[in-house]
């Protein structure tokens, strides 16, 4: 579990896409640097976010660490388009002593959204974003949490039926997290609130026990 509050900026050292080493298992690996600062309590299995993808750390050093990448997350996130100097968002898993700042992040990625437009007020920028799949906008609410590329975002505006969203981003945020150098066109992974998923689902089902939505509403009344 995350909090969407980036901690550091890393640098993609090596991408291999079948890595025979031990550490690597013959599958796809990703090495990030520039990471030694969140690397004093490492251990062989934690779990670190890159990009707001939950991963497995395979091996490290004091200033590397290396992840395996399952095709099913090659799949649903950016990772596979990292090369070599790509700059990528870092966060460990939660520590319970720290206070909780973000909002609840699974590291499991929904989907990715394309970057449609960049637009500077003042030093804030918006960013608008479209997603090819109309059901993940189900769980897009304006001023509801998202987590894009790992970071926790407040919804602004949504448009349904353009099948778009957006977010603002403070001067703050923007110098601590890879979301300006996107550019239009970008993919950035998107992870929706997680509470929105389980209300949604369990809505469906007592629709389906109660033999639909009105027989629910009746029932809730009595």
């Amino acid at each position: 579990m995350f909090t969407g509050l980036v901690e550091i900026i890393g640098t993609v050292v090596a991408v291999v896409e079948h890595d025979s080493t031990e550490s690597g298992g013959n599958g796809w690996t990703i090495t990030v640097g520039d990471a030694a600062a969140i690397l004093d309590d490492c251990h062989i299995g934690d779990s670190i976010a890159i990009n707001g993808t939950c991963l497995t750390v395979t091996e490290f050093d004091r200033d590397t660490f290396k992840v395996g990448v399952a095709p099913e997350s090659l799949r649903r996130t950016n990772l596979g388009d990292l090369k070599v100097g790509s700059k990528v968002n870092l966060e460990r898993a939660m520590d319970s002593k720290k206070r909780f700042g973000g909002h609840m992040v699974q590291g499991h990625v929904d989907a990715v959204v394309s970057v449609v437009s960049i637009t500077p007020e003042e030093n804030s920028l918006w960013f608008k974003f479209h997603t090819e799949d109309k059901d993940l906008m189900r769980f897009i609410i304006p001023k509801g949490f998202i987590a894009l590329d790992g970071t926790s975002l407040t919804v602004c505006d949504v448009d349904d039926s353009a099948q778009t969203f957006t977010i603002m981003m403070i001067a703050h945020t923007q110098q601590n997290v890879v979301m300006p150098l996107r550019k239009i066109g970008d993919k950035v992974n998107v992870e929706v609130d997680m509470l929105a998923k389980y209300a949604l689902k369990s809505l469906q089902g007592a629709i389906m026990e109660s033999d639909g939505l009105q027989a629910l509403v009746k029932r809730a009344i009595a």
